[in-house]
């Protein structure tokens, strides 16, 4: 793969995780629409379930980047439950969490995949010249915990020195408080200046400009079907 001098001067590297390294597997979110139509007894077309499970999370999304805050995947299911015009009052906490379970499981099974085939050897390459890395991703159906099993399983949580999910933390970026968090962590490594670390991710707001006004550098990801990293200043 082709050596990126830019991100070379950088002593460490913090990556968003959707959409930078990692995305759905389509299967899994037609699966999951299914699954949370059934789940709570839903007399709806799978169609409507799907467009207000998609509403809500770009809603919530958008909000958590406004207020810096997190919402709770249940408050989340309540939201879309609710649009649907289901009677909240019928489900407890302990129906949502079956169904979190269920939904976790179905995730495992149809794993989401990595971006593109040339992360791996990247982020390789990125190790074996001593830039030490970590993931800071906002959540929300899906927890920090499974993403976690997510990156084991292709192999790539051996390069991240720590990771950091919104639905820990409480935080969502561009919240300067979520990169203080990632900063706290990065400066147990070693002596790293803000201006020696470099974010990258996909999110104009969240990524680039919540990681500038913290006084990291940041990059901008541009999926586009090209067979090396096209990452690029906003």
């Amino acid at each position: 793969m082709e050596r990126i001098p830019d991100l070379y001067k950088y002593k460490h590297i913090s990556f968003d995780l959707w959409l930078t390294l990692i995305k759905s597997n389509f299967e899994f979110k037609n699966r999951r629409d299914l699954l949370f139509k059934e789940h709570f007894n839903i007399d709806k077309p799978i169609e409507e379930v799907a467009a207000a499970i998609r509403k809500f999370d770009i809603l919530t999304n958008t909000n958590n980047e406004k207020a810096g805050k997190n919402f709770d995947t249940f408050e989340i299911y309540y939201l879309i439950l609710d649009h649907l015009g289901i009677d909240i009052e019928l489900f407890e906490s302990t129906r949502l969490a079956e169904f979190y379970s269920l939904t976790e499981d179905l995730l495992m099974r149809y794993k989401p995949v990595v971006l593109h085939e040339y992360i791996p050897a990247f982020l390789e390459k990125l190790h074996s010249e001593g830039i030490t890395m970590n993931i800071l991703s906002n959540t929300a159906f899906i927890k920090g915990s499974a993403l976690r099993k997510v990156l084991a399983h292709h192999g790539l949580d051996k390069y991240f020195a720590f990771q950091l999910y919104s639905d820990e933390t409480g935080f969502s970026k561009p919240s300067q408080d979520m990169y203080q968090l990632a900063y706290n962590e990065i400066i147990t490594i070693g002596d790293i200046s803000r201006s020696e670390v470099l974010h990258i991710g996909d999110n104009k707001v969240s990524d680039y400009n919540g990681a500038l006004a913290f006084g990291f550098d940041a990059y901008l990801v541009t999926n586009t079907p090209v067979n090396e990293p096209h990452l690029q200043p906003a």
